[in-house]
């Protein structure tokens, strides 16, 4: 059980069947098709996460299709929104939800709730919304702010975003969030482990070596040799400065 002063957040993404924002209500028309979510407990991912596909029981535009990929086919034989609604509900319930343009996302998802009947509680209800299209707007005002263009701005490799996926969007934009709220993600040493994964990610820990196992390297009989010539000659010319005796010319 999570500790009372931990803080829970859900990354949230969606895909749907089109985009239309017809009057400002982003689900008139359309449904849910796709929900990815990626936990974070005080700014560490955890590896917990939350996906599923879902029958839309209508047709998908194919102007969406060209943006995430998936088809009527895709789809057919998934569950539908109100079959994992509960589930759904108890990852999300108590969490701050954070989602690229919210308002896009969670319409959708109260439109969903809605569908259910009475008894099932709005998006709101269940946990704090934040926007992060809205803190990316205030800390680059003018700028694009979309998933791309902050990857670019902050440094993160999104190369393998071929298409927008709810479950990849949701992981990418956790990164993007933390980075832009202060938090780092991962470390990149520049170097590969003996197996040939990166080092990214990996923890810096302090080396703890005991006064023990530091080698001790004892003079040759050369060396002490040598040295007890050098300061004879020193004794010797004890009114000249170390460095003249030992040759070298003092800096003035």
């Amino acid at each position: 059980m999570m500790q009372p002063d931990q803080t829970r957040q859900i990354i949230l993404d969606t895909e749907t069947t089109g985009m239309n924002m017809a009057g400002g209500a982003p689900h008139l028309g359309h449904r849910i098709i796709e929900i990815g979510c990626v936990e974070v407990i005080n700014r560490r991912l955890t590896g917990n996460h939350y996906h599923v596909y879902l029958n839309p029981d209508m047709p998908i535009d194919p102007e969406a299709t060209t943006v995430h990929g998936i088809t009527d086919d895709d789809v057919k034989d998934c569950p539908r929104f109100a079959d994992v609604a509960q589930q759904f509900v108890e990852f999300i319930r108590g969490a701050e939800l954070i989602a690229h343009n919210a308002p896009f996302d969670v319409g959708f998802m109260d439109h969903e709730f809605g569908k259910l009947g009475a008894g099932w509680a709005m998006t709101d209800e269940l946990c704090q919304v934040t926007d992060s299209l809205v803190l990316a707007k205030d800390m680059y005002p003018g700028q694009k702010n979309n998933l791309d263009a902050l990857c670019r701005r902050l440094g993160i490799d999104n190369s393998h975003r071929e298409l927008h996926g709810a479950l990849l969007d949701a992981e990418i934009l956790a990164d993007v969030y933390l980075l832009m709220t202060g938090g780092q993600t991962k470390l990149a040493l520049g170097q590969d482990s003996e197996d040939g994964s990166s080092a990214a990610g990996s923890d810096i820990r302090p080396v703890t070596l005991s006064a023990d196992a530091l080698p001790v390297i004892k003079a040759s009989s050369t060396e002490l040799e040598s040295h007890q010539e050098t300061m004879a000659r020193v004794e010797k010319k004890a009114g000249q400065s170390i460095w003249q005796t030992l040759g070298v010319a003092e800096s003035t």
